[in-house]
């Protein structure tokens, strides 16, 4: 009997190695069919699941409470599991190398509680070679076993949009790969039981490797191009999103906008195709100088405030900047590599220090990531800027009149309006006399 079939039958468990915003949505999903154990060696983390909360709000405190896993911080567990999905983020240093901290310390406590007869995949994006190179030597060096006799590999990259209801894990097709092919139908199994969508086998780990990093990398390029196309714009005085709702006519058009490109996933993973290029001496020129435009965004909108604040007769460090939205991207709470921190620095170097107000983001995550004290909504007022930064629903929402409460006493024209995201109704705050610009 295959362990495929076992796990079918209940007699073998699935481990979810890492449980955020990518591996909750798995676990869950599997434990609807099958037997789940999901580890995290976060134990706050796991205090909150086992209290029925998903900080995570991609699957809702709900799916949490009715849930059939097993959730554990203890990593002795995972011995009772013999398929193993890895799922731990994937960030990168100071220097923009890759971060391979939480992949390789997840993999040494798989590796310690490893038994014969598993499989391990991997789901965590890395450069093409990691799994084989480096994952797999670790875990033969923490269990004792040889792969290929004691246990198989297999690298399934995430897909998941954080915050994303409609393309879900159960929708979107998984590409599965395998250390040895023998065993990569049976991996394929495993991911169909929730993967409504379908399988892609691809022909080896480093494959399906090197297509998560370029997905990533081919959107950040792409968003590059339309970033770039701003800066120009905003030089000739052309209102960039005019531009592309005339360019987005034609049927071929790709609907890229500009923006703030921050997450795990296309702010990252770039760099990883660029770091393993570079070590096999070829320089990369079109990723990396996307790479450079979109980095650069944050400081381009934060010179816009300062200005705007300037012709509009203030002191920039007296005047009231609110930035609306902190996280790395509208409908979720995840603050990591938010690219609004560039702005809020930016800022910083003028003598200004903006309130934040963001009702998705943690207060304390807020604190210790980025330093800002995070400010309700209902308690702004006497803003000089606002800085829609995240187009949440309650901020794309957002009435002009909403938004003129928020203002000090002053002048339609001396009000500041900044949308980043693009997403309010020119049109309204136009007629109403703002000092409006979008990027």
């Amino acid at each position: 009997m295959s362990l495929y079939e076992k796990i079918m039958n209940k007699e073998e468990k699935i481990s979810l190695v890492g449980l955020g915003y990518v591996g909750m949505p798995i676990a869950i999903a599997f434990a609807k069919q099958v037997e789940v154990i999901g580890y995290d060696n976060n134990t706050a983390k796991i205090e909150q699941y086992l209290q029925g909360v998903d900080s995570t709000l991609e699957v809702g405190d709900q799916a949490i409470q009715e849930t059939s896993m097993e959730f554990t911080d203890d990593p002795s567990r995972l011995r009772d599991a013999k398929f193993h999905i890895i799922a731990v983020p994937t960030p990168i240093n100071q220097d923009k190398t890759p971060n391979l901290t939480p992949v390789t310390s997840a993999t040494q406590t798989v590796g310690e509680n490893l038994v014969k007869g598993s499989i391990v995949v991997y789901e965590s994006t890395v450069y093409p070679g990691v799994t084989e190179d480096i994952c797999i030597p670790l875990l033969e060096e923490a269990s004792g076993l040889t792969h290929g006799e004691d246990f198989i590999v297999g690298y399934s990259p995430e897909r998941i949009n954080p915050g994303d209801k409609v393309n879900t894990l159960e929708k979107i097709v998984k590409i599965v790969s395998a250390s040895d092919n023998a065993y990569l139908d049976e991996i394929a199994q495993v991911y169909e039981i929730v993967v409504e969508a379908g399988v892609h086998k691809a022909s080896s780990m480093k494959v399906a490797e090197a297509a998560k990093v370029v997905e990533n990398s081919q959107r950040d390029i792409n968003i590059a191009f339309m970033n770039e196309l701003a800066l120009v714009f905003d030089r000739m005085g052309i209102d960039s999103q005019d531009v592309i709702d005339a360019m987005d006519t034609k049927w071929n058009a790709l609907g890229f906008t500009p923006g703030l490109v921050g997450g795990h996933c296309i702010g990252v993973d770039p760099y990883y195709f660029v770091y393993e290029a570079e070590n096999l001496g070829y320089h990369s020129q079109i990723i990396s100088a996307g790479r450079e435009i979109n980095d650069s965004m944050g400081e381009f909108i934060a010179d816009k405030i300062i200005k705007k604040l300037v012709v509009s007769g203030k002191t920039p460090k007296e005047a009231k900047v609110v930035i609306l939205g902190l996280t790395f991207k509208e409908g979720t709470p995840d603050v990591r590599n938010s690219k609004v921190e560039d702005i809020i620095l930016r800022l910083r170097e003028y003598g200004i220090e903006p309130a934040v107000s963001d009702q998705w983001a943690d207060a304390e995550e807020a604190k210790e990531i980025y330093d800002v004290e995070l400010t309700d909504l209902e308690e702004v007022s006497e803003a000089d800027c606002l800085v829609f930064a995240v187009s949440h629903p309650e901020f794309k929402e957002m009435a002009v009149a909403e938004a003129d409460a928020l203002f000090k006493d002053l002048p339609n024209d001396e009000k500041i309006v900044i949308d980043v995201k693009s997403v309010l109704d020119k049109e309204s705050y136009a007629e109403a006399g703002y000092n409006f610009w979008r990027l």
